[in-house]
């Protein structure tokens, strides 16, 4: 997909914030849509079905935790990334935006160059109706799925198969992070009774083999694969 064809949304009540971010993405190419709160939000979301929304968490009328609920009841628009913007440390506004369903967060204020390299990351998690590929190819390194396979800087190997799975899986969606209850279920299923630091341990061995660079440890909330 193109650039121009791309189409991301800004919700935010303050102009000047908005302003910004527009100017900023504009001149990579992307298609902006704006609206100053939730409820515009909910009617433009549907009118443009854009690929990313960036929304604001605190606005009138309706905020960024329930507009991105009701965003996501939206079949039209259950593929859209959606990250919040949110104030330095504000752990609970990112908790209970996950828990509404949100892919990830912006922290503001953020500087150009991290903004673009942040919404270039989101959009890669976008699928559209693309089927899933069983070879990902992520920064060099390359997962072959059917042969439960990898490679790294040339070399091949191969992991047990709950390392090579739960690799797979935040690999599949780069930069997207998963809370640890989505791995578990992903991974080891509802039925299994495992220790709560399994996850742990899994990620330590793949930090271990694949490079401690590539995962990171989103406090309380879970793990993403760092493209």
């Amino acid at each position: 997909m193109k650039k121009k064809d791309i189409c991301i949304l800004l919700v935010d009540d303050e102009p000047d914030i908005i302003e910004i971010i527009r100017y900023n993405l504009s001149a990579e190419g992307y298609k902006i849509a704006t609206a100053e709160n939730g409820k515009e939000a909910l009617q433009v979301a549907k009118k443009e079905k854009p690929q990313l929304i960036i929304l604001d968490v605190m606005m009138p009328e309706m905020d960024g935790i329930e507009t991105c609920q009701q965003i996501r009841q939206d079949p039209e628009l259950k593929e859209t990334v959606i990250a919040f913007l949110t104030a330095r440390g504000e752990d609970y506004s990112q908790m209970a935006g996950f828990d509404a369903g949100a892919d990830d967060y912006i922290t503001k204020p953020v500087k150009p160059k991290v903004l673009v390299s942040k919404v270039k990351a989101l959009l890669r998690r976008f699928r559209g109706n693309s089927a899933p590929s069983t070879v990902l190819d992520v920064g060099g390194l390359v997962i072959n799925r059917e042969q439960y396979k990898i490679s790294k800087d040339g070399k091949e190997f191969m992991l047990p198969r709950k390392e090579f799975e739960l690799l797979y899986l935040l690999a599949s969606q780069p930069d997207r992070v998963f809370k640890r209850e989505e791995i578990m279920d992903k991974i080891w299923g509802n039925d299994v009774v495992v220790g709560g630091r399994t996850i742990d341990v899994h990620i330590r061995k793949l930090r271990e083999k694949i490079g401690d660079d590539r995962f990171q440890t989103i406090k309380g909330v879970g793990y993403k694969f760092v493209s």
